[in-house]
């Protein structure tokens, strides 16, 4: 199978860099890697074209439009039979492709997605992210997992589709907000065939600091509404859970604020939530100090999600704005 890799880039070329030097070590080589620079002021150009020797790699400029139409340039120059999509701040282990090649060729999906970890060079911070947006303490471990909620959904760090499904949906119909989601679940409804291959794991490096993982995952909030206006039975239970936890935090404020002796038992819970994420995350990662580190990345991924949630659920469910 021939596979092409469309990766759409926005001001970013040192992660570029980082990702095509990862390509070069695939164990499959029957591949090819499309660049889509979107619009960026400070372009990949040089960097990709450094890379013509070692990859069959193609680089394309665009108008800025987005993620996802910036991936839609991609599959109408792509000539594989298989799009896969990474961001470009992924890794990709060396048998990436040689375990997808494989698992198609057994188990053929129409489209597919895979999971995501640190990178032992990770820094703490990113390993704590990391953990954060895998955790069963706080998006339930279901992303890149079996156990997901209904229909899995693949995302678009780590995203296969064949030919055929980007020829019936006709890729992104939004550029961001949830556009993967919006893929996913109109690819299915279409009666192709989506599943998760377990060992097409990618290492995600997400955000480099705090405040830029807020602002990611504050959009994300957001983008779970935008998905709502398209699909409302894709809302499920869980997806209210961050909001859960940002009311309560706030109560629990509130309650200390005030004196008030229900306040003894909010903080026992806060308590006894904090010392399970700071243990679980030690263990996984044989780190105190992104033990730590983890507990603040949680609350942020929680409070962050949890208030684009909300903000969105308001102004455009509430009020219809």
């Amino acid at each position: 199978m021939f596979f092409s890799i469309i990766i759409p880039l926005y001001n970013r070329p040192q992660e570029i860099k980082e990702l095509l030097e990862t390509l070069t070590t695939q164990t499959y080589t029957n591949f090819e890697v499309l660049v889509i620079e979107d619009g960026s002021v400070d372009d990949a150009k040089d960097i990709v074209e450094s890379f013509a020797e070692r990859l069959d790699v193609h680089y394309y400029v665009k108008p800025n439009e987005g993620q996802g139409f910036a991936r839609n340039y991609g599959f109408e120059k792509a000539k594989g039979d298989y799009f896969i999509i990474f961001d470009s701040d992924c890794l990709i282990p060396a048998n990436y492709l040689e375990n997808v090649n494989n698992y198609l060729a057994t188990h053929y999906l129409d489209a597919f997605g895979g999971p995501d970890g640190a990178h032992p060079s990770f820094t703490p911070i990113q390993r704590a992210i990391s953990y954060s947006m895998t955790s069963p303490f706080t998006t339930g471990g279901i992303r890149g997992n079996k156990r997901s909620i209904g229909q899995f959904h693949p995302r678009s760090f780590n995203m296969g589709i064949s030919r055929q499904v980007w020829e019936k949906t006709g890729g992104f119909i939004i550029t961001r907000l949830g556009e993967d989601i919006e893929l996913s679940i109109r690819t299915h409804t279409m009666g192709f065939k989506i599943g998760l291959i377990p060992n097409a794991m990618v290492y995600h490096k997400r955000r480099t600091d705090f405040l830029r993982f807020y602002n990611q995952i504050h959009f994300f909030g957001r983008s779970r509404i935008n998905i709502y206006k398209f699909f409302p039975a894709e809302l499920k239970a869980v997806h209210f859970f961050p909001a859960i936890v940002t009311l309560g935090l706030l109560l629990t404020i509130i309650l200390n604020i005030i004196k008030s002796p229900a306040a003894d038992l909010f903080n026992f819970l806060l308590a006894v939530y904090v010392l399970l994420i700071f243990f679980h995350s030690w263990m996984k990662n044989k780190s105190a100090k992104v033990a730590f580190l983890s507990i603040i990345a949680s609350f942020i991924q929680l409070t962050a999600y949890g208030l684009g949630f909300m903000q969105d659920m308001w102004k455009r469910v509430i009020i219809k704005q």
